[in-house]
């Protein structure tokens, strides 16, 4: 599996396209919000000659939604959240405008992820880890073959997501690191939310959140 980046829109969100050699691709938190970061996508999947099959939210925080009804417009494809991150969703039209994304456009998912049944493209099949904390429905997905996993606001390169905002906890964002990322192999590569990518060895030895 193959993991393109992107970072869009005044939060500076990590945005990604995991991909594999059938060429069938999901959209992981799609955070374009304006005409020029929706071409960006559209025209890297249309270079790499993608099918876009599946549209994922690791959780539903503004600068990570954002994108989902464009993709959701331009593919047509299943719209899968944790079934706990629906009022999360469900609120950001209520805050965008005081944010200044007066012209966000809300989507309702197709379906709910479920920890323990797996999500299948191609040939790849993505593990989903429940990890709240940072939001109530806070989900990761982990690839063990390529040893990656797709992180978004649980953990980042030396620093944890925050959880001061609605449906946030800090224990249980803790809690959730420990029995749901420090639980992997030390080489496995977090592909966070914001920011670059670490690895959970580093993590483990040096973030002072998890000391």
């Amino acid at each position: 599996m193959t993991v393109s980046g992107f970072t869009f829109n005044a939060f500076s969100e990590n945005t990604y396209l995991l991909h594999d050699s059938t060429g069938q691709c999901v959209v992981v938190d799609p955070g374009c919000y304006d005409a020029a970061e929706q071409q960006a996508l559209r025209s890297f999947i249309d270079a790499e000659g993608l099918q876009v099959v599946l549209l994922l939210n690791t959780h539903c925080h503004i600068d990570h939604v954002f994108g989902n009804k464009f993709v959701l417009d331009t593919y047509r494809v299943p719209f899968l959240i944790h079934e706990a991150d629906l009022g999360t969703l469900r609120a950001v039209p209520t805050y965008a405008p005081a944010y200044g994304f007066a012209q966000y456009q809300p989507a309702e998912p197709t379906g709910f992820l479920a920890p323990g049944t797996p999500v299948t493209f191609g040939d790849t099949e993505l593990e989903v880890r429940f990890a709240p904390g940072h939001a109530p429905g806070h989900v990761v997905f982990y690839h063990a073959p390529t040893q990656v996993v797709i992180g978004g606001d649980v953990l980042f390169q030396g620093s944890i997501g925050r959880t001061d905002l609605p449906g946030g906890d800090h224990r249980t964002l803790l809690e959730s690191i420990r029995t749901q990322l420090l639980t992997l192999p030390d080489e496995v590569t977090v592909y966070s939310g914001h920011g670059p990518a670490t690895t959970i060895g580093a993590e483990r030895r040096s973030n002072p959140f998890l000391r």
